[in-house]
């Protein structure tokens, strides 16, 4: 049980670092993006936007690999396609059950349950602050 705590708790820490430097390179870029092209596009806007979610997305989608990569090495799942599978499921938290870990591992899906959570809550932060930044800095009047 201490093994899966203290594993746990590390990969906490790596998905943060990594949520962390993403995070730190999509305001960068995003801020100079709107920056460099101050408009009232609604439309400009909202791509900005959508190309923040799908940056923050690409940050989860490494966090899982991450976890899955940790499976593998502790032969908990194989091959790659189900253990990247059981990873995606366990850090939504979506839990379909259809695989699961063996007793000496289950404790670590826990964690990555509630890493999850705890980075897709991070990430709709980020997404309803990009929001307002945008918006906020429309001009009121021409909206295309």
């Amino acid at each position: 049980m201490t093994i899966q705590i203290v594993l746990g708790a590390i990969m906490i820490v790596v998905t943060t670092l990594i949520q962390g430097v993403f995070t730190m390179v999509g305001i960068e870029r995003l801020r100079d993006h709107l920056e460099r092209h101050r408009t009232n596009s609604l439309l400009r806007g909202t791509l900005s936007v959508a190309a923040f979610v799908l940056w923050l997305f690409l940050a989860m989608i490494l966090e899982v690999w991450t976890w899955a990569t940790l499976y593998i090495a502790l032969g908990a799942i194989s091959p790659l396609e189900k253990a990247v599978y059981f990873s995606t499921v366990t850090f939504t938290t979506l839990g379909f059950g259809d695989i699961t870990l063996g007793e000496e591992w289950r404790l670590l899906s826990s964690f990555e349950a509630a890493n999850g959570l705890l980075m897709f809550g991070w990430s709709t932060a980020l997404v309803f602050a990009a929001v307002q930044w945008v918006y906020t800095g429309l001009k009121r009047g021409d909206r295309n």
